[in-house]
């Protein structure tokens, strides 16, 4: 009886080691790879590294950050206190609005065109992910990593697929992390270098006060009446955004823009990668998540570039746009504008067209969450 006891006490002792699974060390290599790629390659560091360290934390032995004995962990009591109630991207649309400046969009409303025509991705990954035998609720929030918009892919997904949360999130900030090396080669595949070589008038007249207050204001209430379901999301950045403009809250509209984007963020990331635990990521779905992720992110790009295109058949040569502004129309703000400019530069030095880009940018910004809002709307009538 002493001797069971014994080898039951060092079971006890060396429980860490002996619970230990292949799957386990597949996933410390997985975070360990999304801590390299935030660190050496500076992708979106914010988000990859607490994801990174996340997804190791929740994958140790007995899952005691997550779970023990029936207690929730820290990373559980984050998960339910803001991803299960959507707080936590909610916040960052706060953020993100109080970031947003929508003057380059009311200088050229044309770009609004961009960020509908660049949800493209969003619909036709819905469709192909329904023909690889997803349900269409999980196939629409598949569509949505296209967006690159973590928060509303993070939103869409708690709502429609809350097992395959982890795999669209990891999938939506990755691919927005990876905006320089993915949208490039698409852009090039679908444009000519005369074409890539346009230039674009900027218009200077700044945009009144007034026009900047009301926008947010008319936008959220807008939304309110033909989406709905939307307002949560769109009301969020509106509101970010009329804090910013408004005048009179600089000091709050700075602490949006920077602490608050700064700790929800890195709550949200560390939360996200506690959802990654082995036995939910390590599966086929997640790889076809993964890959349709990718399909979704390189429709939209193409989906702009190819609207701007068409635009320009209609358009006196003094007046076309430079088809690469159709790009920007994704959510990934700023950082597709910047290379989208860096694109422009490489191939003619001075040609300056950032201003069109970010009008575009911020336009995507809004189209996401619109395209969003439709898919809560429209996808629970098509399944009933």
């Amino acid at each position: 009886m002493a001797a069971v006891e014994y080898i039951q006490s060092m079971q006890d002792v060396f429980i860490g080691f002996t619970s230990i699974t292949w799957k386990m060390l597949v996933m410390y290599g997985i975070g360990g790879l999304l801590i390299w790629l935030a660190i050496k390659k500076q992708y979106e560091p914010m988000l990859l590294l607490p994801i990174g360290f996340g997804s190791i934390l929740v994958n140790l032995p007995l899952a005691i950050a997550w779970e023990h004995e029936g207690v929730p962990g820290f990373l559980h009591i984050l998960y339910d206190a803001g991803i299960a109630n959507e707080l936590f991207p909610l916040l960052i649309f706060i953020a993100v609005g109080a970031m947003i400046d929508f003057g380059p969009l009311f200088r050229n409303p044309l770009m609004i065109f961009f960020g509908a025509a660049a949800q493209f991705g969003i619909f036709a990954t819905m469709i192909i992910a329904t023909l690889l035998g997803f349900d269409l609720k999980t196939a629409a929030s598949i569509g949505i990593i296209g967006a690159a918009d973590g928060p509303t892919a993070i939103y869409v997904a708690n709502k429609f697929a809350r097992d395959y949360l982890a795999p669209i999130s990891v999938a939506a900030y990755s691919y927005m992390s990876l905006v320089p090396i993915i949208q490039p080669p698409v852009i090039r595949l679908l444009t000519t270098k005369q074409e890539r070589g346009i230039h674009m008038a900027l218009h200077e007249k700044p945009a009144p006060h007034w026009l900047r207050i009301l926008f947010p204001i008319v936008v959220t209430m807008t939304a309110g009446i033909v989406a709905p379901i939307s307002v949560p999301l769109v009301g969020s950045l509106m509101f970010g955004n009329l804090i910013r403009e408004s005048g009179v809250l600089e000091r709050l509209s700075q602490f949006a823009q920077n602490e608050l984007a700064y700790l929800v963020t890195l709550l949200l990331g560390i939360t996200i990668g506690g959802s990654m635990s082995a036995e939910k990521f390590l599966n086929w779905q997640t790889l076809l998540i993964l890959a349709m992720g990718l399909v979704a992110f390189v429709f939209d790009t193409a989906g702009g570039v190819l609207f701007a295109k068409f635009v320009n058949l209609f358009l006196p040569h003094e007046r076309k746009i430079n088809p690469m502004i159709g790009a920007c129309g994704i959510s990934a703000f700023p950082m597709s504008a910047r290379v989208i400019q860096k694109m422009a530069n490489d191939e003619e030095r001075g040609n300056i067209i950032l201003m069109q880009a970010i009008g575009a940018n911020v336009s995507g910004q809004l189209g996401s969450i619109i395209a969003g809002g439709l898919v809560l709307a429209l996808v629970p009538l098509l399944v009933k």
